[in-house]
């Protein structure tokens, strides 16, 4: 008699082989230098760091040689802009491969000057996976009065940004600089930086970018709305909390409800290398029904 396929047991072998498959490739930290900067993965985060780069100079969130943009690969290497160079003209190759003390081991240019500020929020936070740093001028203004903008006045930013930290000023490019976000980089995926710019974090350079993008397109809206001369309407307190109870699902931070990195409820804290087979996992699985 003909056996006819399961599809839902079809899927779960198709799921175990991929991991087998993910399992069976060396990992990225037995990789030499020469190899990882030569890599798929390089390539395509050198891609999205260029293409990144161009929306903030045509978004004028950076000018000259300003703002600075990095992914991290595995947890041996970080690939970053280099230094005095518009983020507007970069190419792959000018896109640096550095380790996490700084050392620059691959790539045609010398480094960002301001990447030990990505590799601070690298070291104290695993879930950081790109960081970009930028001057978008109506955030940047509240950096200069040492204040963040108010919450509680539009859904889209409480939900993805929320409460903005305001870090101390320190002289840019120093361990001093780098440093400063430290006490911020759990609970906030947006601060800003006094007298200077912003810098966000999150799971790609896209998100950190769209991050860039919320916070922003807020101030300016903020700003705007007290030019009308009227009160302002605020998200009642209990709609706060239905958000920040979605933000915690989502796994977004927000200094409102306590440090996520902290384990859950079920005392269980995320693996960030498992996070990473399952997103391996979930691509393969996508090409596979594209082919």
């Amino acid at each position: 008699m003909e056996q006819i396929a399961d599809p839902v047991s079809e899927q779960v072998r198709e799921v175990v082989r991929a991991v087998m498959e993910i399992l069976r490739t060396p990992k990225a930290d037995d990789v030499p230098a020469s190899v990882a900067a030569n890599s798929f993965e390089a390539e395509a985060l050198r891609a999205e760091i260029i293409r990144v780069g161009r929306k903030l100079w045509e978004r004028g969130y950076v000018d000259g040689n300003g703002g600075n943009i990095s992914a991290r690969m595995c947890s041996k290497y970080v690939l970053c802009t280099p230094t005095m160079m518009s983020k507007r003209d970069m190419q792959p190759a000018d896109i640096c491969l550095s380790d996490l003390e700084g050392n620059i081991l691959a790539g045609d240019r010398l480094r960002t000057s301001e990447l030990l500020l990505h590799l601070e929020i690298y070291r104290v936070n695993p879930r950081a996976r790109a960081v970009v740093h930028c001057h978008p001028p109506y955030a940047t203004a509240f950096s200069l009065t040492g204040t963040a903008p108010p919450v509680g006045l539009i859904s889209e930013y409480e939900i993805f940004v929320g409460p903005t930290a305001v870090a101390e000023y320190q002289t840019t490019g120093t361990r001093a600089f780098a440093e400063s976000v430290l006490p911020f980089v759990h609970d906030h995926n947006t601060i800003l930086l006094a007298n200077h710019g912003v810098v966000c974090w999150s799971d790609s350079v896209t998100h950190a970018e769209w991050l860039m993008e919320i916070l922003e397109t807020y101030c300016k809206t903020y700003l705007i709305s007290q030019q009308i001369g009227k009160p302002l309407n605020y998200i009642p307190q209990e709609k706060i909390q239905e958000i920040l109870a979605l933000k915690k699902r989502m796994g977004l931070p927000d200094a409102r409800m306590g440090a996520l990195h902290e384990p859950d409820d079920s005392g269980a804290s995320i693996n960030p290398d498992l996070e990473q087979i399952v997103r391996q996992v979930v691509a393969r699985l996508e090409e596979r029904g594209r082919s």
